[in-house]
């Protein structure tokens, strides 16, 4: 291989699948790569058949190509892996792990963060969104479950719905379910696998369907290497709570509510009810609370005081439970989320947007618990 055509093949492998969020070299995406005269030929091959990144990588391939000194023109061939080429895939991004084995066990590295309230309509889904946005915006490699089943919304939170209402779906390789990417947040959610056409229907299903969901979202989705992974979960204490609490006991739990004391008195359960399967609660977040107008007057329309009350509530002598945000009443939180982007993406001074950010630095710093977990080395 000559020098110009090394170049060209060190250029293309350098070229990050959008989806898979690795290199093409490693991914084995590469094919027969030559130079003649100032002529670059350049063969590639996608996961799928209709890889829905398709255009993206074939520009980002040519571009990688084209700015090799020497190379003037790139001729590029497109085409599919085998079936026996995916199979080595997905073994390889399995990382040696059997399928449907869950990586997010009691010694992963991954954080795992339910984010729970005791009723809806306290805007979890929202800060959920927002939260997932503001840990990505600092760096940390961030997953997303909308484990709300009956009421899933983070899709359209996130800006995964376009103005059809068709919702972006995720890939799938084999058996692999690559999630969508949405401001550095890899989403799943029960939406994205509705068929053409019943986005807006109803999910009408029992406590066994819902474990199953659940369970496969957790074992089948490739999230990668994660920091953070949240999980938005349905309010109140049901079948979703008691399987998120079975097969992931280690977890943290965030607990959203409002000022309004009715609203923190039911708070409180989901929080005691997380605690009974083993998993801790990190915090509190209070949602919805007093705004300073522009004549610098305050507005708490849902009271004060809930938060703290549920804070106080769940906390024990060696176990305190801290209120981590309270969150103000922001129109602009609001309109972003119909439009469906994050308004720490938007609108990053607003009120609102400055309490998200603080409320992820604070759990980004937190040491993460290593403590009987087995780590990944390997003596040389």
């Amino acid at each position: 291989m000559s020098d110009t055509a090394a170049a060209v093949r060190a250029a293309v492998g350098a070229v990050v699948d959008p989806e898979l969020r690795r290199p093409l070299s490693e991914l084995g995406m590469l094919r027969d790569i030559s130079v003649e005269g100032d002529v670059a030929s350049v063969g590639i091959v996608l996961t799928i058949v209709g890889c829905p990144a398709a255009e993206r990588i074939a520009r980002e391939v040519t571009d990688a190509a084209a700015s090799v000194d020497g190379v003037a023109r790139v001729d590029l061939a497109v085409g599919v892996m085998t079936p026996e080429e995916r199979r080595d895939l997905t073994e390889r991004l399995r990382d040696g792990r059997a399928a449907r084995v869950m990586p997010f066990g009691p010694d992963s590295l991954t954080r795992v963060i339910a984010v729970t309230s005791g009723k809806g309509g306290v805007g979890k889904s929202t800060v959920t969104a927002n939260l997932a946005a503001a840990l990505a915006a600092r760096g940390l490699r961030v997953g997303l479950i909308d484990a709300d089943v009956h009421g899933f919304s983070i899709p359209g939170l996130l800006g995964l719905v376009d103005a059809d209402g068709r919702t972006q779906r995720p890939t799938r390789i084999d058996e692999l379910i690559v999630p969508p990417i949405a401001h550095e947040v890899k989403t799943v959610s029960i939406g994205m696998f509705l068929r053409e056409g019943e986005e807006g229907s109803a999910v009408a299903w029992r406590g066994p369907m819902l474990h199953r969901t659940i369970q496969q979202f957790l074992t089948d989705v490739f999230f990668g290497d994660l920091d953070i992974l949240l999980l938005d979960m349905p309010p109140g204490t049901g079948d979703v709570a008691i399987s998120v609490g079975q097969l992931l006991p280690h977890a943290e739990v965030l607990v959203v509510t409002t000022p309004q004391a009715a609203a923190s008195d039911v708070a409180i359960r989901s929080g005691l009810v997380a605690r009974q399967t083993g998993q801790r609660v990190a915090g509190v977040v209070e949602n919805m609370a007093a705004a300073v107008l522009p004549d610098g007057t305050t507005l708490d329309f849902f009271g004060s005081g809930g938060g703290a009350a549920v804070a106080e509530a769940l906390s024990a002598p060696d176990a305190p439970v801290p209120l981590l945000a309270s969150i103000p009443l922001s129109p602009a939180l609001r309109t972003d989320a119909d439009a469906g982007i994050p308004v720490v993406v938007a609108h990053p001074d607003d009120a609102a947007s400055l309490a998200i950010a603080e409320l992820a630095a604070s759990l980004a710093t937190q040491p993460r618990g290593l403590s009987g977990r087995s780590l990944p080395l390997r003596p040389r």
